[in-house]
């Protein structure tokens, strides 16, 4: 059952604390050295967000310790366009966070859930 109401979406959204900003790389021309030099630019600013972190044990027997892998989901608008390899910046609960876009997001009527890792650095 998919529900595709505004009055829904605005109650989803309530529950975002979090404030996204995305980054994107783009060449730009150096007048005085005539190169094009990536710089970093902000795409989308100061969006409504949320983010969700799942912790999962690794629970097969082994003599090491327990493997521990943290996912983190954006929950964010799905008109907002997050591109494939772009820094996403989120401030949630008065904490910043630097992560970059690992994966497809899933988008739904009244949100987008986009995985994210943290941030490496550009590629």
């Amino acid at each position: 059952m998919v529900i595709d109401s505004p009055a829904y979406k605005k109650a989803i959204q309530r529950l975002w604390t979090g404030k996204a900003t995305v980054y994107v790389r783009v060449g730009e021309l150096n007048p005085t050295t005539g190169r094009t030099e990536q710089t970093e630019q902000a795409f989308a600013t100061e969006q409504p967000c949320r983010l969700s972190h799942k912790t999962v044990k690794n629970t097969e027997p082994a003599e090491e310790a327990a493997q521990v892998t943290q996912t983190t989901v954006l929950y964010i608008d799905p008109s907002v366009e997050i591109p494939e390899g772009s820094k996403v910046t989120v401030t949630q609960n008065g904490v910043t966070r630097d992560y970059g876009r690992s994966g497809t997001p899933a988008v739904y009527t009244s949100h987008q859930e986009v995985p994210l890792e943290l941030w490496k650095g550009w590629a």
